[in-house]
């Protein structure tokens, strides 16, 4: 699962996972799109905000690669 495909599956908008992790909406969108990696402190919040392990976070399933 990406960090993307695990903020869509909570229907959170991206505005939304910011406020609630404490971090700029581009922060977000840098995540999502591998501009930039989350920081460790960071991955653990987004796991929590979105309900999952920062393992799945990491984990790249068939459907991110086809989408890359």
């Amino acid at each position: 699962m990406s960090i993307k495909s695990a903020r869509l599956k909570t229907g959170k908008s991206v505005g939304t996972a910011a406020r609630q992790i404490g971090v700029s909406r581009a922060a977000i969108y840098y995540w999502e799109n591998g501009a930039f990696a989350p920081t460790a402190k960071n991955l653990q919040r987004l796991a929590k905000c979105y309900g999952c392990s920062y393992d799945e976070l990491l984990e790249e399933s068939a459907e991110d690669v086809e989408s890359t």
